[in-house]
């Protein structure tokens, strides 16, 4: 089926990097986003500047079913990213979060059902549909926590693992996930599901609340504090976007093989790093401390989560993803081109 491609939420991170490639291949890309999320109307704007017509934006909510329709009207595949992306907004508005996620999403697959026509839909889900993971005995080293189980750390967390929603971020986005899941079992719809780890790279607007690497990047730049909730030696696997980009491309190309399957996906354990590794690999790129404070654990953190990503790359054909230290080097030089600030201290410069 030739026809644009639907990149819902296509004005964010993750959308922009993968509206950009799909232009880059010579689609033509229709953008469904309602740019709520401060700073992503520049993602718009670069898309245009890069890709001219190839990019046709609907400025429109993911609830707002007229717009759905149009957009999806003459799809030839939907990667649906648009979503309330906060846990901790969930907590203050869960009501919001949940139309967004849930009805939106719902509201998207009957439009694709309606069609009649076999339109695939990859869906961005999260890591968070597996709840804190309390249950994996972890064992605390100088600077992570680490499962006490070899085959755990070697490997990471499968799609095995069962589902355990924890706040109403959880709930809203496994919901809609198991609803991706089962229009493909009950109407044949040809979907696919990604539960991401952490992505980070170029064009990341990070804040405390979502994209922790990009955030704790712009407040060392700009010489700020960074809050780090818990004790700083939860694990996470980072995955570059790029790495990301090609695996949603390649489940879409693939979607006869995997339609109707879900595939963990993160950096995997040789990019597993913890908050506390992180800010000392920031240090050494800006050659500066960085002001560190701690407060609680927030709802719903988990000390530990790392994708095992065997079965996705497996089933896609991926190669290994960009090793970490390189990729937030690169995030790093981009954020500070960006803002226009000094990535390395003078005295270090001076000093190399």
């Amino acid at each position: 089926m030739s026809g644009p491609v639907l990149v819902t939420g296509g004005a964010g991170f993750i959308g922009c990097n993968l509206a950009d490639r799909l232009a880059a291949d010579g689609h033509d890309v229709i953008i469904l986003d309602a740019l709520a999320r401060a700073g992503v109307e520049t993602n718009l704007e670069w898309l245009k500047q890069r890709h001219g017509s190839r990019i046709r934006a609907h400025i429109a909510d993911i609830r707002d079913e007229d717009a759905i329709e149009k957009a999806v009207r003459d799809a030839s595949a939907v990667f649906h990213m648009a979503a309330q992306v906060a846990v901790t907004t969930s907590l203050v508005d869960p009501l919001d979060d949940f139309d967004i996620n849930i009805r939106g999403t719902l509201a998207l697959l009957e439009a694709v059902r309606r069609r009649r026509e076999t339109v695939p839909v990859i869906f961005a889900s999260t890591n968070k549909v597996y709840g804190d993971l309390a249950d994996i005995a972890l064992r605390e080293e100088e600077d992570r926590w680490s499962p006490a189980d070899a085959e755990v750390r070697q490997r990471g967390i499968s799609e095995a693992r069962p589902l355990d929603f924890h706040t109403p971020y959880g709930c809203s986005k496994g919901a809609a996930d198991q609803y991706v899941l089962d229009y493909a079992r009950s109407y044949g719809l040809p979907t696919a599901v990604v539960r991401m780890s952490c992505i980070y790279g170029p064009r990341q607007m990070g804040t405390e609340d979502q994209g922790w690497v990009a955030h704790f990047l712009i407040r060392a730049l700009e010489g700020k504090p960074i809050t780090i909730y818990g004790d700083g030696k939860q694990v996470r696997d980072v995955l570059n976007v790029a790495d990301a980009v090609d695996t949603y491309l390649a489940a879409w190309r693939r979607i006869d093989q995997v339609s109707g399957r879900v595939f963990n996906l993160g950096g995997g354990p040789d990019n597993a790093i913890s908050l506390r590794q992180l800010i000392r690999h920031i240090e050494r790129l800006t050659g500066r401390p960085v002001d560190t404070r701690f407060e609680d654990w927030r709802a719903g953190d988990q000390r530990y989560f790392v994708a095992d990503a065997r079965s996705v790359r497996q089933a896609l054909g991926l190669a290994a993803p960009k090793g970490w230290q390189q990729g937030i080097a690169e995030l790093a030089e981009w954020l500070a081109e960006a803002r226009g600030l000094t990535l390395k201290a003078p005295q270090m410069e001076a000093a190399a």
